[in-house]
């Protein structure tokens, strides 16, 4: 309903404004003029955060109490600089040597959001939009057309009313997991579709062994319960079967679990290989930086890993 009213708010204004530039509006007007505009832009900024969410989560200073798996990524990502600044390959670079602490590292608290209420609610209108800009958008369905081999059977988890898959590749089993069916209703990438909140119920409905791929668009920082959902990811892959997490710096902070509003973007890279390597069922995770245009648009890296053998 905001955005429909900012949009409305915004034609308005753009209007008056074109009004007066054709009837030449004496300068006693602009003032009227600029406050109609700073009133439409609030509002816009406003509307953007509710649909796609908020970026520039890059560099927060270092958290209150880090836990012992923030302060092994910040060991790493401390000697780099900001996000739009980040050197060629520094991300891959994260998950080549990591310094896993020897147990799973992460309290309850780490997984603390601010809003804590029923995500059910937070979900239930629809976001037909990106939550990342078409670049980056073009740069992900461009990775997938080179990973994805046509038959495979994929599982898109946390998924919405696109997948970004290549219209091109023939999947075999392509079966989206999300949490308003709506968005799901409207992907037509699917074959099939399952409403479930993770959060409440973090086991997949599926059966062992039953995905090449898994992938998880800009979404693994909304999972509270990573350790109980990664070994599911790792029930339900083939062995060989590849899990793609796909992260940018964009979310909503109020449903963000806490450790990922108090670390960097090099430390995202490294908390989600965590999830990989805590679960014991995957190959060491890697990192690829396929960010399109680094500082210029949305930062895009993918952390994966390959599912053991048996």
């Amino acid at each position: 309903q905001l955005a429909l009213a900012t949009r409305l708010e915004f034609t308005s204004t753009s209007r008056y404004a074109r009004s007066l530039q054709l009837n030449r509006e004496t300068p006693d007007t602009l003032p009227r003029t600029m406050h109609i505009i700073r009133r439409a832009t609030s509002s816009l900024l406003i509307a953007s955060i509710l649909t796609r969410g908020i970026s520039g989560f890059g560099n927060r200073g270092p958290a209150a109490s880090a836990s012992a798996a923030t302060a092994a990524a910040r060991s790493f990502a401390q000697s780099s600089t900001a996000l739009q600044s980040i050197p060629t390959g520094m991300a891959e670079k994260v998950l080549q040597a990591p310094k896993w602490p020897p147990e799973w590292p992460y309290s309850a608290e780490d997984f603390a959001r601010q809003d804590e209420s029923d995500d059910g609610i937070f979900y239930d209108t629809p976001r037909l939009c990106y939550h990342i800009d078409d670049a980056a958008v073009s740069a992900l369905t461009k990775y997938y057309s080179e990973n994805f081999k046509d038959g495979e059977d994929v599982l898109d988890i946390c998924s919405s009313w696109v997948s970004h898959y290549p219209s091109e590749w023939k999947g075999g089993n392509v079966v989206g997991l999300g949490m308003n069916e709506v968005e799901l209703q409207q992907n037509k990438q699917l074959d099939s579709y399952v409403v479930k909140d993770l959060n409440k119920e973090p086991e997949l409905p599926f059966d062992d062994n039953s995905f090449d791929k898994v992938t998880c668009v800009v979404s693994v920082d909304y999972l509270n319960k990573p350790k109980e959902i990664f070994a599911e990811i790792g029930r339900v892959l083939r062995p060989g079967g590849v899990c793609m997490l796909s992260m940018s710096n964009r979310c909503f902070p109020t449903k963000a679990f806490r450790i990922w509003l108090q670390t960097s973007d090099l430390e995202h890279i490294f908390i989600a290989g965590s999830f990989f390597h805590y679960s014991g069922l995957f190959e060491p995770p890697t990192c690829e930086d396929i960010s399109p245009n680094p500082g210029r648009s949305d930062p895009l890296f993918i952390v994966k890993a390959v599912k053991k053998s048996e």
